[in-house]
């Protein structure tokens, strides 16, 4: 995805740019009934008092202002529940969830629909087609806002709860898994050995900032590539937390374009550097945060191993996509070598906090003896090897840490 898409999308999921748009679209009906009259071809039969729609924009108004203000509280209630009992890592999809979004806009929009509606009419710029006009667009708002109700009150019994936002992480897991499974490269050729592959002499990119590299433009630096006519070696993937010396990439003769550009500079403009991690290419990312959700649930604050049960479940069926990653890929961009996702580190990301933290529970570690047992039977070497390593060191952790010898010979027992 080039890094003006990936921004756009970013801005669209943010709150403040929905309700926006809506609110913008509330304004826009309730000044455009005033002149609409003037376009009609036809007369509209019957009449509406001013008086009238000033009463029913009036109820409106009050209502919006009370139930947008009730709303923002019953989310800013939700995501504090979130942060505290799941992981405040999670709280980012809950502000990016677009029914709770829609509904607030449409609250909002309702909202100035009715004071700008209200000013309009005052004003007298509404004759009789336009008071009837208004009134049918009132009507119609009515309804809009009916629905989300509706929709707004059956969401709210699922808001910010362990079970419907840990469904959320793995739903955006999975989809970063299934999008780096579709390009496990970035459409960029494999650098599978950089010890070997990148060649002597070569560059270093340095990061220049501090932070965790949040998206990775590879037809942007496919471009710097043509422009400089020279290969480039990516370092890191998405997710990876760099310093202002960490290298992002590795490439030949470091020369000027003819714009100016020093060549790091042009592959630093490729590579977004934020302060927080995301979803979007980060598939390790979505398995910290769900194995977070499990160490949550695992404290003894919380003592809930039957949340960290389920999470095991969600993290094999999310590993065992991963299990099904195809050998090869078409290369678009033969310039850019990718290095692939290590598998070790998705199974470390997985498994090995839950295998800490649940270490004195036996309910828990023989289900995550059963799940890596059965992620063991599938994927290539390098997988079945990653899944049998992580159960060992799980039973070492539970062998030192169950408290009577009848759970270590019931674990044992079972393997």
């Amino acid at each position: 995805m080039p890094r003006w898409k990936w921004l756009l999308s970013q801005l669209t999921r943010q709150l403040w740019f929905r309700a926006t748009m809506i609110g913008m679209i509330g304004i826009l009906a309730a000044i455009l009934a005033a002149v609409a009259e003037r376009f009609i071809p036809w007369s509209i039969p019957g009449g509406i008092r001013a008086d009238a729609v000033d009463d029913i924009l009036n109820i409106l108004a009050s209502s919006m202002l009370a139930v947008t203000t009730f709303s923002l509280g019953a989310m800013t209630s939700a995501y504090g529940s979130a942060t505290s009992n799941v992981t405040p890592r999670a709280t980012a999809l809950l502000v990016q969830d677009r029914v709770t979004q829609n509904v607030l806009s449409t609250f909002l929009g309702s909202f100035l629909y009715s004071i700008v509606g209200i000013v309009v009419l005052k004003t007298g710029a509404y004759g009789d087609s336009g008071r009837v006009i208004l009134f049918v667009v009132t009507v119609g708002v009515i309804v809009l806002i009916v629905v989300s109700l509706l929709r707004w009150i059956d969401h709210l019994t699922k808001l910010g709860r362990v079970g419907e936002t840990t469904t959320r992480v793995e739903d955006a897991t999975r989809r970063a898994i299934q999008d780096r499974l579709q390009h496990p490269y970035l459409n960029g050729t494999p650098l599978l050995d950089p010890e070997r592959d990148i060649p002597d002499g070569a560059t270093p990119v340095r990061a220049g900032a501090i932070g965790y590299v949040q998206h990775i433009d590879i037809s942007a630096l496919a471009q710097c590539c043509k422009l400089y006519d020279v290969d480039l070696y990516l370092a890191v993937n998405p997710g990876a937390f760099v310093y202002t010396d960490t290298p992002l990439a590795w490439w030949g003769r470091p020369t000027k374009a003819e714009d100016g550009r020093e060549p790091s500079q042009a592959v630093r403009d490729a590579v977004s550097i934020g302060l927080n991690r995301s979803f979007d290419q980060d598939p390790r990312f979505g398995l910290v945060v769900m194995s977070e959700i499990a160490s949550r649930a695992l404290s003894p604050a919380v003592n809930d191993p039957g949340t960290a049960i389920d999470v095991i479940g969600r993290n094999t069926r999310l590993l065992n996509l991963w299990a099904e990653a195809p050998d090869e890929e078409e290369i678009e961009f033969p310039r850019v070598h990718v290095p692939p996702l290590s598998t070790v580190d998705l199974f470390e990301d997985a498994f090995m906090a839950i295998a800490r933290d649940g270490a004195s529970y036996v309910e828990v570690q023989l289900r995550l003896q059963k799940c890596l047992r059965a992620l063991a039977n599938s994927g290539n070497d390098a997988f079945r090897n990653s899944a049998r390593e992580q159960a060992r060191i799980a039973l070492v952790r539970a062998e030192a840490a169950l408290p009577t010898e009848i759970d270590r010979r019931r674990l044992l027992g079972d393997l």
